[in-house]
C-alpha cells in the first residue's frame, strides 16, 4: 500500500514539476504597425516626414539607399528551457520612397516569405604551414632582442 502511496506521489510531484517548465517563455521584439496605420498609407502623395510621424522610427533602413527603404520587423519566439528557439511569427513591412522622397511603396511579408540562408563552412586556406602546439609555446623564445642603449644588469653595481 505504501508504495502504490509513493508512486502516485511521484507522479503528481513529476507532472508538476513538468507542468511549471511546459510553457517556456514568448519574447515578442521588434515593431511593425498595424494595419490600421499601415492602410493610411498613400503612395504618390506622403513624404518621409509624414511616414514617420504616422508609423514611427524605422528598425532599419537600406545599407545601400538609406533615404528609399525603411524596414520595420517585428519576430515573436517561443523557448523551452535551454532549448533552441521556435519562431512562431515574423513580419517585415519594407516602405520605399523615390529619389524625392515621396512615399513609393509599401511591402508586408511574413513568417512563410522567409527564406532559410545556409552560411558556407568551408574554411578559407591560407598560406603557410600550421604551428604545433609547442612550437606555438616556445617559438617566441630568443626572438626578442635587447632594446639599443640598454644593458643587461647581473645583480651587482
Amino acid at each position: 500500500m505504501r508504495a502504490r502511496a509513493g508512486i502516485a506521489v511521484g507522479i503528481v510531484a513529476l507532472a508538476m514539476a513538468l507542468g511549471g517548465c511546459e510553457f517556456g517563455f514568448t519574447d515578442t521584439r521588434g515593431y511593425v504597425p498595424d494595419e490600421d496605420l499601415l492602410s493610411r498609407l498613400e503612395p504618390g502623395r506622403q513624404t518621409r516626414d509624414e511616414v514617420q510621424q504616422l508609423l514611427g522610427s524605422p528598425a532599419s533602413q537600406g545599407v545601400f539607399d538609406a533615404d528609399q527603404s525603411w524596414y520595420y520587423i517585428m519576430r515573436k519566439t517561443h523557448q523551452f528551457a535551454f532549448l533552441k528557439p521556435e519562431v512562431l511569427d515574423q513580419r517585415v513591412v519594407v516602405v520605399h520612397f523615390d529619389g524625392g522622397g515621396t512615399l513609393r511603396d509599401v511591402r508586408r511579408y511574413s513568417l512563410q516569405d522567409g527564406m532559410i540562408v545556409d552560411p558556407v563552412t568551408r574554411e578559407t586556406p591560407s598560406p603557410g604551414r600550421e604551428l604545433t602546439f609547442l612550437e606555438q609555446l616556445f617559438g617566441n623564445f630568443g626572438k626578442f632582442n635587447k632594446l639599443p642603449g640598454t644593458t643587461s644588469s647581473s645583480g651587482g653595481s
